[in-house]
Order: structure tokens, then C-alpha cells, then sequence
């Protein structure tokens, strides 16, 4: 029994020792030191607004919804399976992002989340918003022929964006922008 007992720990060890771990998935997110944590004006014309609904369905306005004013559903991927209603086209959203972002250079986005949205649609747009971030400054750095950590400061571009908590006014505003897709056919 002992050498079956040393031959079990040895081959235990072999393995532990062998196996390749698999490194932590995370998220890299850039915080503002703690100092810099007042509040920032933001004019409402360089404001963006990304909802995403608990079906995770993709709303988007610019400026404060009013009633002419309502967000509008981002399209869904043409191929998409039947048994799904929406999926979202990540090119669609990234098109919207960089069009907005050419058109104003001072743009704010603020993503919205309902409370029972996949975790998973959160970090699609930051997974967008960082993709626009690097493809940005890629090209930015080949039309100035350097490497993209070269890039000053004033040349590098950074997406600027704020995840804010999704409230009750949220509700009544995507309640409102569903009964007009459904109206224009969208829904």
C-alpha cells in the first residue's frame, strides 16, 4: 500500500507541475484617480445615450429624450436564427459610435443598462468602444508615422464614456420609443 501511496503523490505532483493554467479573463478599465472624481458639465448636444432594455435591445438618442425626441432601436443582424427576436449588429453600433463621435469631437456617451439585461450586452459596447479606441489611434499614428505609443497626448484619442444606473424615467422612455418602432414597423 505505501508505494501505491508514493507513486499516487508523485504522479500528482507530476501533473501540478505539468498542467498549463489558464490566465484570469478580466476587463481592463481605466478609472480617474480618487482626486479626480468631481463632477463634469456636459453640454447636452455632445451627449449619447446608449440604452440597452431588459430584452437587450440597443436604444440610442442624442441629447435629453423629450417626446420628438425619443431613442431609436439600433438594427438587428439580418441573419439572425428565428427563435431570436433582436440581436444586436455589432457594426451597426460601431458605425453609430464612430459616426458620432466624427460629427462631434466634444461627444460624452453614456450607456444605460436595465437591471435585467445579460452582463454580456455591457461589455460588447465596451468592447466596441475600446476596439474604436485602438483602431482610432492606430490609424491616427500611420497617417503621422509613428508608433501609436509615440502619439502625444493631444494626438491620441480617448473614448470618452460613463455607465450610469438604469432608473424608473428609463422605463417610461423605452416604453415610449417601443410604442413608436412598433409603429414604424421596427418591432
Amino acid at each position: 500500500m505505501t508505494p501505491m501511496v508514493d507513486i499516487a503523490f508523485l504522479l500528482l505532483i507530476f501533473y501540478m507541475v505539468s498542467t498549463v493554467f489558464s490566465m484570469p479573463q478580466a476587463m481592463e478599465i481605466n478609472l480617474p484617480p480618487v482626486e479626480d472624481t468631481n463632477e463634469v458639465e456636459v453640454k447636452e448636444s455632445n451627449l449619447l445615450t446608449i440604452r440597452v432594455d431588459q430584452e437587450g435591445r440597443y436604444w440610442w438618442n442624442l441629447k435629453t429624450p423629450t417626446p420628438e425626441n425619443l431613442p431609436l432601436l439600433l438594427p438587428s443582424e439580418i441573419n439572425k436564427p428565428d427563435s431570436v427576436l433582436y440581436v444586436v449588429n455589432a457594426d451597426t453600433l460601431r458605425n453609430l459610435l464612430l459616426e458620432q463621435n466624427r460629427a462631434n469631437s466634444k461627444l460624452n456617451t453614456l450607456i444605460l443598462i436595465h437591471r435585467d439585461a445579460n452582463y454580456a450586452d455591457m461589455v460588447n459596447i465596451l468592447d466596441e468602444i475600446d476596439l474604436i479606441e485602438r483602431s482610432w489611434n492606430d490609424y491616427t499614428a500611420r497617417q503621422k508615422g509613428v508608433k501609436v505609443d509615440e502619439l502625444t497626448k493631444e494626438d491620441k484619442f480617448s473614448y470618452r464614456y460613463a455607465i450610469g444606473d438604469w432608473e424608473e424615467r428609463d422605463d417610461k422612455i423605452i416604453s415610449s420609443a417601443m410604442e413608436q418602432a412598433v409603429g414604424r414597423g421596427e418591432l
